[in-house]
């Protein structure tokens, strides 16, 4: 039998997930009630096509969606292997189990990135989860996810489950669940190829075991999906991936890489391709130093932060629903909350995600009376927010906190 003290954890717990659910219905409602049928899970339904392809036998990269969105399939045909239940479900259907599902795993990586600050609730720590979750829910990035269907926050709960949990496993009810440390996130590469920069991570801070594990992962589901959709697979290495043009207009107000911001800029090609090179290279060189330090202090919720960050910034396209590694960086900021000026920041950082800055300065784009440089800082607001977040992940997290053996957080905390 459960003991009080578990059962008044279980009902704080319940009541955060209400907490978040209540706050997240004007989301949803909007989103998958309100919402044009022909923009409803745009996102989504590609990733549907997909599994259908390959239960009908049609060209994975060939096959558009519907008018007027026609959208290719571009991620790696591992992915579209994920996609079949999707498949097999009907349409509607799909979009709210994977909404459902996308919540689901919102709630757990506020677990894992606010960890520090839930444990000092104490038994109220479901309740704190939902609150926190529940003010997430609101930044753009999360909104659009749901919006579009996206796959970021799967993404997203592999990296941070991989390197925060790794090595003690996950505890779900009266179980543990355990893998290698390193090999989520060799499955998250074989999603989509955005998260190779923990690869690269994980060679510069000299996690050799770890990297081992995430490439056998990676390589090991790559090849897999080579023998159940051979052409599928030939097709992507050899083709699609190669033509960035397939994610669409990479010049948008979406696209808030540093390329991104590169190509508004409307140099000459070469100007451009150097430009962002070099500003590519800066972002990945201060970004991963950011991650050694991190790690080596053993913050692993800031180490995944970073990681995330440099994902964003070098990145040939970083839409913005990618920055749902937002809500980890908020964790990695506000620790535990014992130190004011990581809570302010944390708080700054959330209040800014919340706006939608890339539409906005779209909208002031078309204003007369908007001077031209005003409309294109607004238009970069999210790439903005993603430097300073390097910058002062170093500056607050960084110079000052001392050195820790390991992440501090509450271990029986079940997320």
């Amino acid at each position: 039998m459960l003991s009080q003290g578990t059962s008044r954890t279980a009902a704080w717990r319940w009541l955060g997930v209400v907490v978040l659910l209540v706050a997240v219905a004007p989301i949803v409602h909007r989103y998958l009630v309100a919402y044009p049928d022909d923009q409803w899970q745009v996102d989504l339904e590609v990733y549907r096509e997909a599994g259908r392809s390959l239960l009908l036998g049609r060209p994975v990269y060939q096959f558009e969606t519907e008018v007027p969105q026609l959208l290719p399939f571009t991620y790696p045909t591992f992915s579209a292997v994920l996609s079949i239940p999707l498949a097999l479900m009907p349409w509607a259907v799909a979009g709210w189990v994977w909404t459902a599902f996308q919540l689901c795993l919102l709630w757990v990586v506020v677990g894992l990135a606010f960890g520090p600050l839930l444990a000092r609730a104490g038994r109220f720590a479901g309740l704190a989860q939902g609150l926190v979750a529940a003010a997430c829910v609101w930044i753009s990035p999360v909104g659009e996810n749901i919006r579009f269907g996206q796959v970021n926050a799967v993404l997203v709960t592999l990296c941070l489950l991989d390197l925060v949990k790794g090595s003690e496993g996950l505890r779900v009810g009266r179980f543990t669940v355990r893998w290698p440390r390193g090999s989520l996130i060799g499955v998250a590469v074989a999603v989509k190829l955005t998260p190779g920069v923990f690869l690269v991570h994980l060679a510069v801070t000299r996690q050799w075991r770890e990297l081992r594990n995430a490439v056998a992962a990676a390589v090991a589901v790559t090849v897999a999906t080579f023998l159940v959709a051979p052409e599928g697979s030939l097709e992507f290495w050899t083709s699609a991936l190669l033509n960035s043009d397939r994610l669409g207009p990479n010049a948008g107000s979406s696209n808030q890489s540093l390329r991104g911001f590169v190509l508004r800029l409307y140099l000459s090609d070469g100007a451009t391709v150097l430009v962002w090179g070099v500003l590519a290279a800066a972002a990945a060189v201060a970004g991963f130093a950011l991650a050694r330090a991190l790690h080596r202090r053993g913050d692993l919720v800031g180490e995944v932060a970073a990681c995330g960050l440099v994902a964003l910034l070098v990145s040939p396209v970083s839409w913005l629903h990618h920055y749902l590694w937002g809500v980890v960086v908020l964790g990695a900021l506000v620790g535990d909350a014992r130190v004011r000026a990581r809570v302010v920041a944390a708080v700054v950082g959330l209040v800014l995600l919340w706006v939608a800055w890339p539409w906005w300065g779209a909208n002031l784009l078309a204003e007369r009376s908007v001077p031209v440089v005003v409309a294109r800082a607004v238009q970069n607001g999210n790439l903005w927010w993603a430097c300073a977040s390097v910058v002062v992940l170093w500056r607050l997290v960084v110079r000052h906190t001392p050195r820790q053996s390991q992440l501090v957080t509450d271990r029986s905390h079940s997320v």
